[in-house]
């Protein structure tokens, strides 16, 4: 959509051509007011509009995914983190902006939690599949703690909405935390204790369960927002500026 800084002249030449008629230059404000609201309007409502109609981005080729994302070799020793905290377009982006030269090795967005093998976006949407969007994290456990990621993901989504992050809600947008083994869920519930005491009063309903099969979400998914400036990210998805956590 174009925003063209011509509409001011576009707006002149209409009443240097009505310049003798009231109802002229009233009817040029008027045009001039509905122009300048529909640009802002399409400008701030991306995230509508595209996220009712992203399943048919691919096809009609306006992802800009130009092929297939690069996937980084996961050296050995490596670990990994799956949680799941709304539109995972976000999720992603958030926590490779946030770790990506702090040893985050790769980060994938896909669908756990659910009970269909390898669901499409369109079964997971259709809510009666059980899964989640989630993020499956590889990171180097020397320079990043899987309580450090943790930390972030209270900080960077909202865990006291049932089944919803902002205008995103059902089931597919769940928080949750989904641990691999028997430390990670010590951490997770941990972690989720003092957020709960210290950042959110006793209101978190995240939930903290082992996690299961992983899917792959499809590849115009991988990497959105960076293919896409301007593609939606769920207005619940910043970092609060809360004290950092104290460990009792």
């Amino acid at each position: 959509m174009s925003t063209s800084t011509s509409t001011p002249s576009h707006k002149r030449a209409f009443e240097s051509t009505n310049s003798h008629s009231a109802s002229g230059i009233s009817l040029s404000t008027a045009l001039l007011a509905l122009a300048v609201a529909f640009v802002l309007m399409a400008s701030t409502m991306p995230s509508f509009i595209q996220r009712l109609f992203r399943p048919m981005s691919t096809a009609m080729g306006i992802t800009g995914a130009g092929g297939a994302t690069p996937r980084p070799t996961i050296p050995e020793g490596a670990e990994k983190a799956t949680v799941g905290a709304g539109c995972f377009w976000g999720v992603e982006h958030l926590y490779r902006k946030h770790f990506g030269d702090k040893g985050l090795y790769d980060a994938r967005v896909g669908y756990t939690g659910g009970d269909v093998e390898n669901p499409t976006y369109k079964q997971v949407c259709r809510q009666n599949t059980g899964h989640n969007e989630a993020l499956l994290i590889y990171y180097d456990p020397s320079r990043i703690t899987y309580r450090q990621l943790l930390e972030f993901f209270y900080r960077m989504h909202d865990p006291t909405t049932l089944n919803r992050q902002g205008p995103d809600a059902g089931p597919n947008y769940r928080s949750g935390i989904y641990f691999h083994n028997a430390e990670q869920e010590k951490i997770a519930k941990e972690v989720t204790q003092q957020a709960n005491d210290q950042w959110y009063k006793g209101r978190i309903v995240t939930e903290i369960v082992p996690a299961g099969p992983w899917w792959d979400a499809e590849e115009y998914h991988q990497l959105y927002l960076n293919k896409n400036p301007w593609g939606y990210e769920c207005p619940s998805h910043f970092l609060r500026p809360f004290e950092p956590l104290e460990q009792k």
